[in-house]
């Protein structure tokens, strides 16, 4: 019986120091939140157009080797009659 009431006894402080654990680490982040050097809204448009135009190029890209592939592939299929 009193090997079960240590181990009850136990349990409540670890749920007490969890709830700490996030206490501080939501504290900890605020801090670090405050150090971060946030972008102002120019360089924020300028990386977005630089994001957007990477990603229409490698859109191209990838399409224009799908189109040359399945065109290879319906060649190779048709027994190179095209």
């Amino acid at each position: 019986m009193a090997d079960k009431k240590k181990t009850a006894d136990k349990k409540t402080p670890a749920k007490k120091k969890d709830g700490n654990k996030a206490i501080k680490w939501l504290k900890e982040a605020r801090v670090e939140f405050k150090k971060v050097v946030w972008p102002t809204k120019k360089q924020v448009a300028h990386n977005t157009g630089i994001v957007l135009t990477v990603m229409a190029v490698c859109a191209i890209f990838i399409g224009l080797i799908d189109a040359g592939l399945a065109e290879l592939l319906r060649i190779v299929l048709s027994g190179g009659n095209a």
